[in-house]
């Protein structure tokens, strides 16, 4: 988001709004619950990437100037694509990466990454360091239905999905 912001602010100053249009991080909302308490945040869609709306040359090329501008911005390492020609992305696929940036943020979702059959380690709670198998998903609640073995026998716990990883 740093980048980003200095990108945006070294555009305005050095006025090449013609050739530099919008500079993006797609971003989602995610909701966490941690001990029965919600709480919102906001996570890159592409971490480490910045994506610019920009007019190049007849070659492909990035313009002099706002190849200088870009480049001596901290934080910014270089362009996907090859000598100096940055790799222009689909129109499908910048469309889906708007389309996901500007969903409405009345509704974030529970980002569990887990899915039925992974083989989990519980990290946090009364059945600590036990392994099992995740059998269920709750994203709405945040709980994760997994089966462990306690003296021998299969056992189903429901568990919040921060208190296990994947093994």
């Amino acid at each position: 988001m740093q980048v980003r912001e200095a990108l945006a602010r070294k555009v305005e100053q050095e006025a090449l709004n013609d050739v530099i249009g919008r500079v993006e991080v797609p971003t989602e909302q995610i909701k966490r619950i941690r001990a029965g308490k919600q709480t919102v945040h906001r996570r890159k869609l592409y971490p480490g990437y910045v994506f610019m709306e920009m007019e190049t040359t007849e070659d492909g090329r990035v313009p002099e100037k706002a190849w200088f501008l870009i480049k001596g911005t901290g934080g910014v390492g270089d362009f996907i694509g090859t000598e100096g020609i940055p790799t222009a992305m689909r129109d499908t696929d910048v469309a889906k990466m708007l389309l996901e940036a500007e969903k409405p943020e009345e509704a974030p979702s529970i980002k569990v990454e887990f899915q039925k059959g992974d083989h989990i380690k519980i990290r946090e709670g009364a059945f600590e360091n036990f392994e099992g198998t995740v059998d269920a998903i709750d994203s709405e609640r945040g709980i994760v239905n997994v089966i462990v073995t306690i003296f021998g026998r299969s056992t189903p716990l429901d568990i919040e999905y921060w208190q296990i990883e994947k093994v």
